[in-house]
């Protein structure tokens, strides 16, 4: 009983070596194939063997394959040039921090079959993406995002000649988009009907793919005007009884007009003075704005602008022939002159004068408005 015991243990002892090794030798002839499929000189088909334990030893690290590297969300541009293997893109990954392990990312692209099949391209990647998220994204190449900046105070035709100067849209139809788009922001529903976007299209650096549409780069924009314009400012502006586009509209004289960051919360309030006290707000950056594009200079914003020439500019959105607020912005303002208009200074001015450097010389009476003048229009 003990002899048949014995030599039972010993059979099963051998069949175990034996598999063990079939087993290793399995895996160092996959590792082997993984490696030769990556050499562009040798072509080795997948069996059904190397399948099965590739299918294995994934399973075996399923965890690995579905986490990513690390936490961090901060997009990484990756260029995979024409011709490069799955091989030296895996350890490009890795050093990259975009992967943890390049021989598993290799496993895996040849294990899916998609090893021949990682695109050439600029990809948008990032370390909190999972291994199997990376292999998806790479096998759909796409041109690079063009970073472009919006300065604040510009006006929307200034933003169409630059995109259809970077190459992106032609600028007439981002302009028909401004005029005529519709968009379910919620912000945008005190905006009159038959007012543009003007003002909503947010100042900033945005990464845009060349393959979007004019509504798809506004879109852009104001998802990040809706971000950037807070509920706790919305509820501040309400506060002081002003629509979303009441405080755009100020907010873009006090753009136009401020050079000297310190002066926008006073600006604001000269500004929100003479709208209290029911005078003409007077500003020359909306007689410009009316005036529009300008031949002789190839300028949108007439400068010198001469108060002479102010009667003949009929226009709502000339301040000084209509009373009130213009019917909208007069360009897109920065945050920074929104929340001066949200928390203007607490001031009696009613005039303001350019001093010539950049800054203004304020005034509560019209006699030291006409004393900065003579001072400063020296």
């Amino acid at each position: 009983m003990k002899r048949g015991l014995i030599l039972y243990s010993v059979a099963l002892l051998a069949i175990l070596i034996l598999l063990g090794g079939a087993i290793l030798l399995g895996w160092r002839y996959l590792l082997y194939a993984g490696e030769a499929s990556d050499s562009n000189t040798i072509s080795v088909d997948m069996s059904s063997l190397e399948r099965s334990l590739l299918g294995f030893y994934l399973g075996f690290r399923q965890g690995e394959v579905e986490s990513p590297a690390s936490d961090d969300s901060t997009p990484l541009l990756f260029t995979i040039t024409p011709g490069e293997t799955a091989a030296t893109i895996a350890t490009r990954l890795e050093r990259a921090g975009l992967i943890g392990d390049a021989r598993l990312f290799r496993l895996l692209v040849r294990y899916r079959g998609v090893d021949a099949q990682l695109e050439a391209g600029d990809y948008q990647l990032r370390p909190n993406m999972s291994l199997e998220e990376i292999v998806n994204a790479l096998q759909s190449g796409r041109p690079s995002e063009v970073a472009i900046t919006i300065p604040e105070g510009w006006r929307a035709e200034e933003i169409a000649e630059m995109l259809e100067g970077r190459g992106l849209v032609k600028a007439e139809e981002f302009l028909r988009t401004v005029r005529e788009g519709e968009f379910a922001y919620d912000f945008l529903s005190e905006r009159p009907k038959e007012i543009s976007l003007e003002g909503y299209l947010f100042p900033d650096t945005y990464g845009i793919p060349p393959d979007f549409e004019a509504a798809q780069i506004i879109d852009m924009m104001l998802a990040n005007f809706g971000g950037r314009f807070t509920p706790e400012m919305r509820q501040e502006a309400a506060g002081r009884g002003m629509s979303i586009h009441e405080v755009l509209t100020v907010a873009s004289l006090v753009e136009r007009e401020a050079r000297i960051p310190e002066e926008r919360p006073i600006i604001a309030s000269v500004y929100l003075n003479r709208l209290e006290a029911s005078w003409l707000l007077e500003s020359d950056a909306t007689a410009q704005y009316a005036l529009g594009y300008q031949e002789g200079t190839g300028q949108w914003w007439k400068s010198p602008i001469s108060l002479e020439e102010m009667p003949e500019i009929d226009s709502p959105y000339n301040t000084y022939l209509y009373p009130g607020l213009p019917p909208g912005p007069i360009c897109n303002p920065g945050l920074a002159s929104i929340q001066a208009v949200i928390n203007p200074a607490e001031t009696n001015y009613m005039f303001l004068y350019h001093k010539g450097d950049g800054s203004h010389a304020f005034a509560e009476s019209y006699e030291e408005h006409l004393e900065n003048q003579r001072r400063y229009g020296e």
